[in-house]
C-alpha cells in the first residue's frame, strides 16, 4: 500500500478507468471517523489503495489532502466522493472544483445523498457537468459585473486609477470576491483595482480568502 504524507491512496480500474478517491470528516475529536466513508467506497467496488483524506471543517480549515487530490488527476480519472458536502466548501466552491474537473477531463462518480445520481462515467450522469458548467459560467459573468460597476463607482467618487493610499473596504470585498474565481490572475486582479500585486497579497489570499490584515479592515468597518 502506498503511504503519503495526507494518509491512504486508494485506487481501482474498472473498464479502462481509473478512479482516485476523496473523503473528509470535518471534526478530529474522535467523534468521526473516515471509516464509514472509506467502507461505502470499498463496497462500491473501489479497492483500497489510492485514497486522498482530510480531517478539516469544509469551510475554514485547510484541505491538503483536496489538494494533493486534485493535482494528482489526470485525463481519464474519476474522482469518487461519498457525497457532494465532501467536495466543497460551500456551493460556490463545489461549482467551481466540478467545472475545474469537467475542463480537466475528470469525471466525477458521488456515492451518496442528493448527488448519488451523478456518476460521469454514464451518459446520464455526463449531464451534470454541463449543469455546473453553465454555473460557473454565471457565476464568473457576476464577478465580472461587479467588479466593473465597484470600479465605476469608485471612478465616481473622484478616483481616477493608481495606487490608492489605503486598502479600503469595497476594493477589498472586490478583491475577496475576484481572487474566489480559480480562473483568476491575481495580477489581472490588481491592476482592475488600481492597485499593486503586492499590496493585494497583503489583505487577500490567493483564493480569496481573507488575510489578517484584511480581516483588521472587515471589523472596523463593520459597525
Amino acid at each position: 500500500m502506498q503511504h503519503c504524507s495526507i494518509g491512504f491512496i486508494f485506487s481501482c480500474t474498472s473498464k479502462n478507468v481509473m478512479f482516485v478517491g476523496y473523503i473528509r470528516v470535518s471534526k478530529t475529536d474522535g467523534s468521526q471517523t473516515l471509516s464509514p466513508q472509506r467502507d461505502a467506497m470499498i463496497a462500491a467496488g473501489i479497492e483500497p489503495n489510492r485514497i486522498y483524506e482530510d480531517l478539516a471543517s469544509g469551510r475554514k480549515d485547510d484541505r491538503p489532502g483536496l489538494t494533493a487530490c486534485l493535482k494528482a488527476l489526470q485525463p481519464g480519472n474519476t474522482l469518487v466522493v461519498w457525497k457532494l458536502d465532501r467536495l466543497g466548501r460551500d456551493l460556490k466552491h463545489l461549482v467551481t472544483t466540478v467545472d475545474e474537473l469537467r475542463t480537466r477531463k475528470v469525471g466525477l462518480k458521488v456515492l451518496a445523498g442528493a448527488g448519488a445520481q451523478i456518476d460521469t462515467t454514464t451518459s446520464n450522469g455526463r449531464l451534470f457537468f454541463g449543469i455546473f458548467a453553465a454555473l460557473a459560467e454565471f457565476e464568473r459573468e457576476l464577478i465580472v459585473e461587479r467588479t466593473q460597476a465597484g470600479l465605476a463607482a469608485a471612478r465616481a467618487r473622484g478616483r481616477k486609477g493608481g495606487r490608492p493610499r489605503k486598502m479600503d473596504r469595497p476594493t477589498l470585498k472586490m478583491a475577496m470576491t475576484a481572487l474566489a474565481d480559480t480562473n483568476s490572475n491575481a495580477t489581472d486582479v490588481a491592476k482592475r483595482l488600481g492597485i499593486t500585486t503586492t499590496t493585494l497579497y497583503m489583505y487577500v489570499n490567493g483564493d480569496g480568502s481573507v488575510k489578517a490584515a484584511g480581516q483588521a479592515i472587515l471589523d472596523q468597518n463593520s459597525d
